[in-house]
């Protein structure tokens, strides 16, 4: 496994800048925003499909620092009952696809996205229950009449271009949000669809990373590092959904933090031996969106707990077996 680092974090700074202090903390991969939620300030993939020499000098910036790319990330939402943001959105995911194609990656990270509860809505509807019986014949229509047919297209047109991982990021607001629906998207297009695994967004909803990714065996195609502390008092009360700004860190039932702030490294050991056991021995890209740490505070010491869980080396022979 590697340790890798979701390189939006540092927007505000140049990429040289960004890989060449990722490199100083031993840090072995980044996560490249590509469009969507996560911007372009690294990567703007319609400039580096067509202009060669900045496509060229993009490239060369990673062999500098010694730095792989794990993945391209175009988080948004491509099936938004608003034409004009699902166009804006699919056009961003084609196009880290295409860049991803000429990088020669296979990954390339996103949302399922989130359509309108009925033809016609004007804003996406996440439904989180069965009835009334208007919530479920909702979701029939989420599912069989846009989600599953826009990613059956769009999981061509990755195959078309070598990308052979679309990796769904499970998230609270979009469809796809745990196990369950994560398999059902899987099971409806095929195995380009995986998961981009986030064990900080489960965590929230009550569900245990390990036995999660037990059941995504063979369909987790890249990690997100990001921890979640949930306030027992404020949960015990009003529950896990909650909508106070994330800055309310008092009031909310749950806010992210670096890793090894929600769960210690003994939690994270036993996430990465899972992963392990499953097969997947990619990068664990740290997300830092703690609220109580700065951007290089919170950073380094999640890397600092990341180096502590995580096996680097490939898996020996049992020598005493």
């Amino acid at each position: 496994m590697k340790l890798g680092v979701f390189a939006v974090l540092f927007g505000n700074q140049s990429l040289e800048e960004t890989l060449k202090y990722l490199s100083s903390l031993g840090v072995q991969t980044a996560e490249i925003g590509a469009g969507g939620n996560p911007g372009k300030d690294h990567c703007d993939p319609e400039v580096l499909l067509n202009d060669e020499k900045k496509f060229e000098e993009f490239k060369a910036l990673f062999e500098k620092y010694n730095i792989e790319i794990s993945a391209l990330s175009v988080h948004g939402n491509p099936v938004h009952p608003n034409p004009e943001i699902a166009a804006k959105d699919h056009k961003d995911f084609e196009n880290a696809v295409l860049l991803a194609e000429k990088l020669g990656l296979d990954t390339v990270v996103t949302f399922s996205g989130c359509p309108g509860g009925y033809e016609g809505a004007k804003e996406p509807n996440w439904i989180t229950c069965s009835w009334p019986d208007i919530y479920s014949e909702m979701l029939e229509y989420q599912w069989n009449d846009v989600l599953i047919p826009y990613w059956k297209e769009a999981a061509k047109f990755a195959k078309a271009h070598g990308v052979n991982k679309i990796a769904i990021e499970m998230h609270p607001g979009f469809s796809v949000y745990n196990p369950y629906t994560m398999l059902k998207l899987r099971n409806a297009v095929g195995d380009v669809m995986g998961a981009n695994f986030d064990p900080s967004h489960l965590w929230w909803q009550g569900i245990d990373p390990v036995a999660a990714i037990r059941s995504l065996k063979g369909a987790i195609y890249h990690f997100h590092a990001k921890d979640t502390k949930i306030d027992k008092y404020n949960t015990a009360i009003n529950g896990v959904l909650d909508t106070k700004h994330y800055s309310d860190e008092a009031g909310r039932s749950w806010i992210f933090r670096s890793v090894g702030y929600g769960h210690d490294v003994s939690v994270w050991r036993d996430i990465v031996s899972e992963l392990r056991v499953c097969g997947y021995d990619g990068a664990l890209s740290i997300e830092h969106e703690d609220s109580l740490m700065t951007r290089e505070e919170g950073l380094e010491k999640a890397i600092d707990t990341l180096k502590d869980a995580i096996i680097f080396d490939t898996q020996g022979e049992m020598w005493w077996a």
